[in-house]
Parts: structure tokens; C-alpha cells; sequence
């Protein structure tokens, strides 16, 4: 999930976050998770542990939704169709719930390893 990234390098520029928002906004619609009802963190692969976790952490509500949501976009692809209007994901529905939490997953991975390989030494 620690994939470089230039997100941070450009909301730090107002100027340059300004012009790559329409740029932004245009992929997302072209992607078309959100005609299918899908939410972005729906799109994270679930192959590593560190996901795993996180699935488990997920609130029974929010887990539900989110498998709800799965097995309605694979139902519309199989049907070849879109969902209607009323049920497509808006940018105000689109939420990060998934990442915070692998965010969190992986700064308590680091902090384990960090004192896993602290080494301890007698003053002299």
C-alpha cells in the first residue's frame, strides 16, 4: 500500500493543486467505479495481510456495505449495464474508510519492527 506518490508534493502547492483538480475530477468519472456504485477503496486489492487487517477492523455496518457494494457492481458488469442514477456513487458518498485504517496498520507494523530491532547497550 506504500506506493510513492506525488499527492502530497501537490496539494503543498495551492497553484499547482488548482490546476491538476480538473484533471483529477475528469479521471474519476472516466474510471467508472462510481457508475457501478463502487467507492475508491473498494478498488484496493485485497492480497496483503496489512488489507486483511484492515477489512477486519471495519465496522460490521461499513463491512457489510462495502460487500454490498462489490456484489452489485459484479452483478451490473455481468448485465452489461450501469446502475441508475439514484444508486451511482456521488463524489460527496466517495469516502476513504478503508485507508485510514491500513494507514494506521502500517504505522504500528513500523513502530513493532522499529522496537523488534532496538538494541539495548550498557553505559560504560
Amino acid at each position: 500500500m506504500s506506493q510513492p506518490s506525488l499527492a502530497t508534493a501537490i496539494k503543498a502547492r495551492p497553484w499547482l493543486h488548482k490546476m491538476m483538480m480538473p484533471l483529477a475530477n475528469w479521471y474519476t468519472n472516466a474510471s467508472g467505479y462510481r457508475k457501478l456504485g463502487l467507492r475508491a477503496d473498494d478498488l484496493i486489492p485485497e492480497e496483503s495481510e496489512t488489507v486483511l487487517l484492515a477489512l477486519k477492523r471495519l465496522p460490521p455496518q461499513e463491512a457489510y456495505d462495502r460487500v454490498f457494494r462489490l456484489r452489485r457492481a459484479v452483478q451490473a458488469s455481468l448485465a452489461h449495464q450501469l446502475l441508475p442514477k439514484a444508486q451511482q456513487t456521488t463524489p460527496e458518498q466517495d469516502v476513504k474508510y478503508l485507508s485510514p485504517i491500513i494507514k494506521e496498520i502500517e504505522a504500528e507494523l513500523k513502530e513493532r519492527d522499529d522496537l523488534a530491532s532496538l538494541s539495548i547497550s550498557k553505559r560504560k
